[in-house]
């Protein structure tokens, strides 16, 4: 796992403020750092950490995932900052065409290979001795949860639980093109997959419930702005349908939370695989009326009850790791 030194830059702007980040950690009672890892297939990957300062050793590693178009680095971050502060080590990665990590920006030709990317990195903490003994947690939002359930696939006993954040199980009918488009799409796609043309309604603003919170979602510097890319949309379209298909194959610990009135992610996929999946110990969340924002777009009052319910899950699960150890 590479390391480096953490390296601010006063002027850039970050979701909280103009605050540096080195200043805003320090405020928060976290220590983070940021850095770049090159996956097996040879792709710089941006990568960044947040650790708890008061908690040693942590009570457990979240080895995090963002989703479709975002980033680690703006408003995603506010739960991994959340749960540093709350004792847990945090580690995430933008994946391949996303954020600052190499690919062209919105592009995911195969997400099999952003799996083996992830697992890779993860595995380099997992060797990292501070940490050993210490249980790991995947964390998906989105696409990042539909991919940590991939992870969990291609390694059923590598990781201790999992928190799903509106999981894209499947992509709702509502933001999909209408046929005959998709079919158009799909023989356009195997010429031109990197084209980015794909009708689609906006995801921010179906996503967000406070009107005042999406200009700064809008604010991100790195997020990928363009009309969906011709193969990602087949890519996603492919991996969804898969794990919809394979849900009994999941028996991984986890907790999977979902908006009510979600738009984007379907919650009733959530509702499938927590009755479908072979896993003892599952537990869902359904939030009446929230959006699929669950830990930035809604009122700080949901999102704390949110936050409240991802935090007992977890600290159940640690508490459980030490009795058995």
């Amino acid at each position: 796992m590479e390391q480096e030194n953490p390296v601010r830059h006063e002027t850039e702007v970050h979701f909280w403020g103009n605050t540096p980040e080195d200043e805003y950690y320090k405020q928060q009672g976290i220590k983070a750092s940021r850095s770049s890892y090159t996956s097996p297939r040879g792709l710089s990957l941006f990568t960044r950490s947040w650790l708890p300062v008061s908690t040693d050793p942590p009570l457990g590693v979240m080895c995090m995932v963002h989703g479709y178009g975002n980033d680690i680095s703006w408003t995603f971050q506010s739960t991994a900052i959340f749960l540093a502060q709350m004792g847990f080590a945090c580690f995430g990665l933008d994946i391949e065409g996303h954020g600052k990590s190499q690919g062209l920006k919105g592009f995911v030709p195969n997400v099999d290979l952003v799996v083996q990317d992830c697992l890779s990195f993860f595995d380099s903490i997992k060797n990292d001795t501070q940490f050993n003994g210490l249980p790991f947690f995947l964390y998906g939002e989105s696409m990042g949860g539909a991919i940590c359930l991939l992870i969990h696939l291609a390694s059923p006993k590598g990781f201790d639980g999992a928190v799903l954040v509106a999981p894209m199980c499947k992509i709702s009918d509502n933001i999909k093109p209408r046929w005959p488009i998709p079919d158009i799409l799909l023989f356009v796609a195997k010429f031109m997959p990197t084209l980015a043309i794909v009708p689609a309604a906006s995801i921010l603003h179906k996503s967000i419930k406070v009107e005042s919170k999406v200009p700064i979602a809008e604010m991100n510097p790195v997020r990928y702005r363009g009309k969906p890319r011709l193969g990602t949309v087949v890519e996603l379209l492919r991996v969804t349908d898969c794990l919809s298909q394979n849900l009994r194959s999941v028996t991984i610990p986890f907790i999977v939370l979902h908006g009510s009135m979600d738009v984007v992610t379907d919650p009733k996929v959530s509702e499938s695989l927590y009755e479908e999946a072979s896993s003892e110990d599952k537990t869902i969340k359904i939030y009446d009326g929230m959006l699929h924002s669950l830990l930035f777009g809604e009122t700080d009052e949901n999102i704390e009850i949110v936050r409240h319910d991802i935090l007992s899950w977890l600290n159940g699960r640690c508490r459980r790791e030490n009795v058995e150890n």
